[in-house]
């Protein structure tokens, strides 16, 4: 509908950006319209372009100076928590109700320059002003009467329009017709920190998404287990941590050698408990990564019933092994949905690369899918030095810091 990027570049120097959840935060809102607003400048340092970001009552607007590219300004900024919509507007001083309306038609005649058949309209007028001559319904008519004067083959559609003209009437006035979507949620940061459980598959870092969307800051821990596991599956792993810093900001990847703990469970544990006895002592190493760098929790991408491991007694027999609370954002959800997930986010197509991660590896045939606590805290107190090979693990710790970096989503 819109005559192309060149003339937006051309037309749009601001942007009126919208949050949702954070407007219901009372007295504490400006602490997260601050943190959106931090955010907001973290993404655009990807980008061309001079910007200015402030805050104006329960409104956030970004100013251009000179050339941007309004691609990958959008772009950047749908990589923000918090942020719900994203509105290209112009705006003007208010020099009266008639040089308002020839402003408007101006506008419009400028964007909507290239549709092809006469579209249907609608004025939403919102005035923060209340000094202002006219309200809202009052502007909403007038405005309506001005445009059909301009454009006599336009109609008015208030159910279904096809453009929308809102017009904000504050120490400005204000007018965008299109709004991009954001990802909603919290900005980042908000929430404390807490330590995700990442492997190579598809579910940990759509859990690590969607736990940041809370407003969490999130480091990681990956277990690697050479032999059984090559280099290349241990990188897929730091792509997709890397992936993950579009949305979440810096990661700090600790990389564990579970090899040897591994291969003493698998000597001496039953076969059918090897999965869960492996995951206790997954938790236990990530728990203790987690309480050394202030995280307030461990995030895994488990779904209830997904597989053996993850039925609500096998969740609880894992749970037990750690005293820090373990979050499980994708609990309730189905693998079609994580998987659409996973495409939005971009990391689809690397976590589905064939490099096997040391859980699959070391799989039983025949998974205990109702452990009974008690005999697995027996057959553990059965492994051999157990406590050595942990403490021997955690000096293995290897520590990537993933920066962010702008990485193409794949839809």
């Amino acid at each position: 509908m819109l005559s192309g990027e060149a003339m937006r570049e051309q037309y749009y120097q601001a942007f009126l950006i919208k949050y949702a959840e954070i407007g219901i935060k009372g007295k504490n809102r400006h602490l997260f319209e601050s943190a959106l607003v931090k955010q907001i400048k973290n993404s655009l340092k990807k980008t061309d372009g001079n910007f200015t970001v402030r805050r104006s009552n329960g409104r956030i607007f970004l100013e251009i100076e000179g050339e941007y590219s309004f691609h990958d300004t959008i772009a950047a900024l749908q990589t923000v928590f918090g942020i719900s919509g994203i509105c290209p507007m112009v705006q003007t001083d208010d020099e009266g109700f008639e040089k308002l309306g020839v402003f408007i038609c101006d506008y419009l005649r400028s964007i909507f320059s290239d549709i092809s058949s006469p579209p249907s309209f609608k004025v939403a007028a919102r005035r923060s002003r209340k000094d202002y001559p006219l309200d809202t319904m009052q502007i909403n008519a007038q405005l309506g009467s001005v445009i059909l004067a301009a454009f006599p083959t336009w109609y008015v559609d208030v159910h279904n329009p096809d453009v929308m003209v809102n017009v904000e009437i504050r120490e400005k006035i204000y007018i965008y017709s299109e709004t991009f979507p954001g990802l909603g949620g919290m900005p980042l940061g908000m929430g404390g920190k807490a330590m995700l459980l990442l492997s190579g598959g598809i579910d940990s870092p759509v859990a690590g998404f969607m736990v940041a969307k809370r407003g969490i800051k999130i480091d990681a821990v990956y277990f690697h287990a050479p032999p059984y596991t090559s280099d290349r599956a241990k990188q897929k792993v730091v792509d997709l941590a890397q992936l993950v810093t579009r949305y979440t900001g810096t990661i700090y990847l600790h990389i564990i050698n579970f090899t040897d703990i591994q291969c003493r469970i698998y000597d001496c544990c039953p076969h059918e408990e090897l999965t869960i006895i492996m995951r206790r002592y997954m938790m236990r190493i990530a728990e203790h990564i987690a309480k050394e760098t202030d995280c307030l929790g461990l995030i895994t991408g488990e779904s209830i019933g997904q597989v053996a491991s993850q039925t609500l007694q096998s969740l609880a027999a894992t749970d037990e092994a750690c005293h820090l609370p373990v979050y499980r954002p994708l609990a309730g959800f189905d693998k079609i949905e994580i998987i659409e997930i996973a495409k939005k986010i971009g990391t689809f197509s690397t976590s589905i690369l064939p490099y096997e991660d040391c859980c699959t590896i070391f799989v039983a045939k025949h998974p205990v899918i109702k452990p009974d606590i008690n005999k697995i805290k027996r057959h553990e107190k059965d492994i051999k030095d157990i406590e050595n090979l942990v403490t021997a693990a955690l000096a293995t710790k290897e520590l990537i810091i993933m920066s962010q970096r702008d990485t193409p989503s794949e839809i």
